[in-house]
């Protein structure tokens, strides 16, 4: 396979708790092969570092601080890397998490935290995406 054939150039990628740990290297990846990124983190400091890292990279970012349980933070993160890029190619729903304490353990308010968190963030990153890649195609 050809190195160039995985390049990803001039596409836009959003990549949700991309402030740190395994969605700061896939943003930084996603730089290195070429695309811009937009990275979406709760924490305003972590967010933007990666964005300083991927423009490193010769690419542009965004930095936009985002709580992805909340949906209208997500809609808004999303409206806010259209109207920069006009296109959203890549969404790489990252944002999760899991809790030390055994799952029995584990209060109803602790488990539906997770739920938010896991799986609610991901639909709610997908369906605000989904219309923009289809009008790109």
């Amino acid at each position: 396979m050809n190195p160039n054939d995985l390049l990803l150039t001039d596409q836009v990628a959003i990549v949700t708790g991309g402030g740190g740990g395994i969605g700061r290297a896939i943003a930084i990846a996603y730089a290195q092969a070429c695309a811009d990124v937009v990275i979406a983190d709760i924490e305003p400091v972590r967010c933007e570092e990666t964005a300083e890292r991927v423009r490193e990279c010769g690419r542009r970012a965004l930095a936009i601080p985002t709580d992805v349980m909340d949906t209208d933070q997500v809609r808004a993160m999303v409206r806010r890397a259209d109207e920069e890029f006009g296109r959203i190619d890549i969404l790489c729903n990252n944002a999760g998490g899991v809790s030390a304490r055994p799952f029995v353990e584990q209060s109803e308010r602790s488990w539906r935290r997770h739920i938010d968190l896991n799986l609610v963030s991901m639909f709610a990153a997908t369906h605000a995406v989904v219309p923009i890649m289809i009008r790109e195609s």
